[in-house]
């Protein structure tokens, strides 16, 4: 399967090529990069692979789907390219900056009658893997509270506007973990730490989601944070799971890693990082799950070979998009707002 990636920043160079290339049925052939700094970084890390001046120049060299890892502002019109031109899609997150965005995105794909998908590798975390056995074997019991925090301190810039700041950012990850835990959610209350006075970019938010099913899911994410609390806490009618340190495949990543050098033991976690089944004064260790992000594109593979399904459905995207437009409607109108 011959895969085109679009943009080759810290996303596309470091969360999305060691990845593609790490999954056997699927090829990097070309790679969109105007930057001649990028393009030499290319070739370092693949030699042989093509640079494209435009998405168009990559798809006329023949690709049987692309990855597009732009700034926001810029992928929707990139999207909807190659949605035009019969190419399927798979979208950095956010996936649009709004619910009307969104929905035009996927109005656009199923009219062409073309896979789009969103980029939530996160689902694939080793702490939320491990925290979805808990919650199926029933040993929790009735979850009744998910606790789940991404927390550090950055100093300097912190975020770019366009982008929509850390809410819809690193928010992203969150609310779709919780989704895809608990389902669909019913009410929405935030509160967010805004940057500028037009409230366009923020750097410290908390949400609290109440599910359908009567689960809450309270949310944290910060750049400003210096303590940083347990990384996720999952708590129910017979223990509590909990877990203090946040999935290493990104800094694996960073370090030049991947599944492909690390065969077996990629996203392996040392049993100092496992996490904690409590109940009462009883205490057990939980080994933790691989953390596997190389399964989305394993599972991308299968969907665009009529071999399953995508890994991150539309009306997931959609939904995890309208939660995020009404947590910043809460966070500036100080209520709680209740989805339909």
């Amino acid at each position: 399967m011959r895969v085109g990636l679009v943009g080759y920043g810290k996303g596309g160079r470091f969360f999305h090529a060691p990845l593609i290339t790490s999954v056997s049925p699927i090829a990097l052939v070309g790679v969109v990069i105007r930057s001649s700094e990028r393009r030499a970084e290319l070739q370092q890390d693949y030699p042989g692979v093509p640079a494209y001046e435009t998405l168009a120049e990559l798809i006329d060299a023949g690709v049987d789907a692309v990855v597009i890892s732009t700034p926001p502002e810029i992928r929707e019109g990139m999207i909807l390219e190659a949605v035009s031109r019969g190419v399927p899609v798979v979208s950095d997150k956010p996936f649009a900056l709004g619910e009307s965005r969104a929905q035009l995105l996927i109005s656009a794909a199923r009219e062409a009658g073309v896979p789009l998908t969103v980029y939530m590798n996160r689902r694939w975390d080793s702490d939320i893997r491990t925290a979805r056995r808990m919650i199926t074997s029933g040993k929790l019991g009735e979850v009744l509270t998910f606790e789940s925090r991404v927390e550090t301190f950055v100093s300097g810039t912190r975020g770019n506007a366009s982008g929509g700041g850390l809410l819809r950012d690193l928010g992203s990850h969150l609310v779709d973990q919780a989704l895809w835990l608990f389902g669909s959610v019913r009410s929405v209350y935030a509160e967010v730490r805004f940057m500028d006075e037009q409230q366009q970019l923020d750097e410290d938010f908390f949400l609290s989601l109440t599910h359908q099913n009567g689960v809450i899911s309270r949310l944290w994410g910060s750049t400003i944070q210096h303590n940083p609390g347990p990384r996720l806490k999952v708590n129910g009618t017979e223990g509590c799971y909990r877990i203090e340190c946040l999935d290493g495949q990104d800094q694996a990543l960073l370090a030049g890693r991947s599944p492909k050098t690390e065969r077996d033991r990629w996203g392996v976690e040392d049993h100092l990082r496992w996490g904690w089944m409590q109940h009462g004064e009883e205490r057990e260790l939980v080994p933790s799950e691989r953390g596997r992000w190389d399964l989305f594109y394993e599972h991308l593979a299968a969907a665009l070979s009529g071999k399953g399904e995508l890994p991150v459905s539309l009306e997931d995207a959609l939904e995890t998009t309208r939660i995020l437009d009404a947590a910043r409607r809460s966070a500036q109108q100080g209520q709680v707002i209740t989805l339909g």
